[in-house]
């Protein structure tokens, strides 16, 4: 069975149930499975020398729509708020298809690989010109990440007075027959699985309140998690109230969106009652800070979130959204975000890195993952600070969001290294952006 040694880090920061930091520690991996973490350990496997690194768990991106890689920094929706930004992009969108969303796919994922990400989900609600979610687990696989892709869905276009145009929206009964399809071809609910498939309708104004529900009853009748966006923004909340008469999460825990399977993206505009509901229900949150800003949605309650008993993650979301995909980015601005709201004693480091990591964990419902302890599966970040980013540092750990580094130096996933010296090692990197751009380009014409 291969082994491999991580051996000599600086510090090992471990997200166990006690939250030990050990330092001049080794992680043992033996056949994808975390074997030993502690001093002296020793190994006849592959050797990688920690020195002057922290090592930390896998992180993990629980909101993300990949194929939006091909539309970053698009002229008309930069200073867009969400709906506008969306009326501008959808047109854009709807000239994609199969290849379109596989590189795109593969460009995102490569981004968060190296920025410490070891599992991702993704959310895929447009299917234009033939593509599939398909295309996406492709990609995963390539690259060599564990992925949570879900299927998502619009359904009710501008002629029937939602805000997608009728050429990007599905039959409701075709929607439920492929998630049906995609689960059946590639779900996996075993620990340690590479791939699980969610059901993900949109949000509340993209689909009508019968598939709302009966994406619900599939879902559980199949054994999946649900997602949607949820409470987004003040046009969100709008929205909702016009047209169900209540408040976003009203409106889920009316269709069955609450509870442990279920997890909602953004969540900014959670009033107290909701934030009680979501505690009281077992519901997961992610939160993703830099989109928020970026679309001008505010700043979500995550404080008040996390003292109520709300499970936490965080997500890049979109890449024509963010515009980056870089997790430790993405924790460094939950922390500071949090501390403008609340004050600077709002959110310490060491719970944004768990947010990250173990909160990611406990939102997509893998108990396997998210800490650096024996029997868990072996996703491990190991990250270099003894260069200029963290120069002068007296605690390596609080620099790694206080001034860096941003990019990962190995990375494993399942056991195996996907970033080897900085490198993406699965994949040629140099040759997929080249066809990313190039596609791009054909979009942008």
């Amino acid at each position: 069975m291969r082994e491999v040694l991580i051996q000599g880090a600086e510090v090992v920061v471990t997200m166990d149930g006690t939250r030990r930091e050990l330092r001049g520690a080794d992680v043992l991996i033996r056949g994808g499975v975390i074997a030993a973490v502690g001093q002296g350990l020793t190994s006849a496997g592959q050797v990688v020398l920690a020195k002057g690194c922290v090592v930390t768990p896998g992180f993990i991106n629980t909101h993300h729509h990949l194929y939006q890689t091909l539309t970053r920094a698009v002229p008309g929706g930069q200073d867009a708020l969400l709906f506008g930004w969306l009326k501008t992009l959808y047109p854009i969108w709807a000239r994609m298809g199969p290849e379109e969303m596989h590189i795109s796919a593969l460009t995102g994922l490569a981004e968060l690989a190296l920025s410490g990400c070891t599992l991702s989900s993704d959310h895929l609600y447009l299917y234009p010109n033939g593509a599939r979610l398909d295309d996406t687990i492709a990609a995963a696989a390539d690259i060599g990440l564990r992925f949570h892709p879900t299927r998502g869905a619009m359904s009710i276009g501008e002629s029937a007075g939602g805000l997608p145009p009728d050429s990007l929206v599905e039959r409701e009964d075709a929607i439920l027959e492929d998630c049906l399809r995609v689960i059946d071809a590639h779900h996996d609910p075993r620990d340690g699985a590479m791939v699980r498939v969610g059901v993900a309708p949109c949000s509340p104004f993209s689909v009508s309140r019968e598939l709302m529900r009966d994406a619900a009853l599939l879902a559980r009748d199949k054994g999946v998690m649900l997602h949607t966006h949820l409470a987004e923004n003040d046009e969100d909340i709008a929205y909702s109230l016009h047209h169900f008469g209540c408040r976003p999460g009203q409106y889920a825990e009316d269709l069955g969106w609450t509870g442990a399977d279920v997890w909602h993206a953004h969540c900014v505009k959670l009033s107290h009652e909701e934030i009680a509901l979501f505690a009281r229900s077992l519901t997961g949150v992610a939160h993703c800070p830099c989109s928020n800003c970026r679309l001008g949605s505010g700043i979500a309650p995550v404080r008040a979130m996390r003292d109520a008993g709300v499970k936490v993650a965080l997500g890049v979301d979109g890449s024509a959204s963010n515009d980056a995909g870089n997790l430790i980015a993405e924790a460094r601005m939950a922390m500071l975000l949090q501390r403008v709201q609340n004050g600077a004693d709002a959110m310490s480091v060491r719970e944004a890195l768990e947010i990250a990591t173990l909160g990611g964990a406990q939102v997509l419902g893998r108990p396997d993952l998210g800490s650096l302890e024996r029997g868990k599966r072996a996703d491990i970040a190991i990250w270099d600070v003894s260069g200029l980013e963290a120069a002068g540092a007296w605690d390596p750990v609080a620099a790694l969001l206080l001034s860096g580094p941003t990019r990962v130096k190995h990375l494993f996933v399942e056991g195996r290294q996907v970033v080897a010296e900085g490198q993406i090692t699965t994949i040629n990197l140099p040759r997929v952006i080249e066809r990313h751009n190039a596609l791009a380009r054909q979009l942008a014409h």
